[in-house]
């Protein structure tokens, strides 16, 4: 609106020009500069293109402008690696100077700027799953807003379902060796175990390792299931290769990205049958994310998975509480306020609320990958809903207890 009153007067006569009302003060400011912290190289790449992909289709679908303020957007390739991650974290706001950074990808490296983040005092929004006790509740940073969960928190619900659903009592894992495999291990250990189940083998294979058969040959099969926990590409690796050395007829639970659909769809037969469970499904029948899903679509002809979600619904945290500062991001404390206020009733992954300790409260589905159509998706079998980063646990307990690790919950029960 104030774009064609301004156009006006300058096709009208000069002496318009200051009869014409003022634009609003947040229009009249600076730009918000926001930074973007992604990956373009490595094993955790095919996240990164998705993470690219959810911010830019929300920005564009809001003209890059959000609470009257244009949005100038800064992308920065961390390589997935925690070193390069501090760095790009500096350069975006001590040579870009941007007012807020969303991402990045991976746990070890928001592990990496948390400090840094807290001293600078620009707000973070990260879509990445972080480590539960570092970022989320001991080491408790206002700075940083998460917008999913922890990596433990889809995998309590999943561990339950096995032991208390499927009624599974042995079980081995097998997870990327670095924070993300650690913490999503510990919590489905922790709620299979807490629901009788046992935990007979653990495997933790290098997140780069060129090749999974020295690893699957490992495998027990006198287990009821193999818990897999793998990030980027390397679910699919590990699926084909758990397919040919015969052992599909064990059922896999996976973690969220094991087979999420940024790379179901380069999957064949091999991920048929795979429990899993997230804050977010393609299949999610609602009209938020069906607009979402042919929005992706329709412009980079892809179905969304995690990562796009991740970042979409941060972008759809960011606008929220620009409104509610009505677009005075310079009023920093206030807009860190706002960004730890924000509840969103309806998004691609459901509702979603913040905790105490600036983590969501959200929902969990239970997913089973199934063809359709030719097209294998992952079928919501089961919603949780209101799944906090403590689950059933009594939060003092949880809180009092060493953080999830790759020792923590000690395995009592390996063979």
């Amino acid at each position: 609106m104030a774009n064609i009153r301004v156009a006006a007067a300058l096709v009208g006569a000069a002496a318009l020009v200051g009869a014409l009302a003022p634009l609003p003060a947040a229009a009249q400011g600076e730009p918000l500069r926001v930074g973007f912290l992604t990956v373009r190289t490595g094993a955790l790449a095919a996240g990164g293109k998705q993470m690219e992909e959810g911010v830019t289709l929300f920005l564009k679908e809001h003209n890059y402008i959000l609470a009257g303020r244009k949005v100038e957007l800064t992308i920065a390739d961390t390589g997935g690696n925690p070193a390069q991650a501090k760095t790009k974290t500096q350069d975006l706001i001590e040579r870009n100077h941007v007012h807020v950074i969303i991402g990045p990808l991976a746990t070890f490296e928001a592990l990496a700027i948390d400090e840094y983040i807290k001293g600078a005092q620009v707000p973070l929004i990260t879509p990445t799953s972080a480590a539960q006790k570092d970022l989320a509740q001991q080491k408790l940073n206002d700075y940083v807003i998460h917008a999913v969960g922890t990596a433990a928190q889809p995998m309590h619900v999943l561990g339950e379902f096995a032991a208390k659903n499927l009624k599974l009592t042995r079980v081995a894992t097998i997870a990327d060796d670095f924070t993300y495999g650690h913490e999503g291990t510990a919590g489905f250990q922790s709620a299979f175990e807490s629901n009788g189940g046992k935990i007979v083998q653990k495997l933790w294979p290098p997140l780069n390792v060129p090749e999974y058969g020295t690893y699957v040959s490992q495998i027990k099969t006198n287990v009821d299931g193999v818990y897999a926990g793998f990030a980027g590409i390397n679910g699919a690796r590990f699926l084909k290769q758990y397919n040919e050395y015969g052992l599909k007829k064990i059922p896999v639970f996976g973690n969220p990205t094991c087979v999420d659909e940024g790379i179901l769809r380069n999957m064949g037969d091999e991920a048929l049958g795979v429990y899993s469970a997230s804050w977010y499904s393609a299949a999610l029948d609602t009209p938020e994310n069906k607009r979402f899903v042919q929005a992706v679509l329709a412009e980079y002809n892809v179905v969304p998975g995690f990562y796009t979600a991740g970042t979409y619904v941060s972008g759809m945290y960011l606008e929220a509480a620009l409104n509610a500062v009505k677009g005075k991001f310079e009023d920093k404390a206030a807009f860190v306020r706002a960004l730890h206020a924000v509840r969103l009733e309806r998004s691609p992954i459901g509702p979603i609320r913040i905790d105490e300790y600036g983590k969501p409260i959200l929902n969990v589905y239970v997913r089973k990958v199934e063809r359709r159509d030719g097209r294998l998706v992952n079928t919501i079998i089961a919603t949780f809903p209101e799944v906090s980063q403590f689950w059933t646990y009594d939060p003092a307990k949880f809180l009092a207890a060493p953080g999830y690790s790759r020792d923590y919950p000690p395995a009592k029960n390996l063979e």
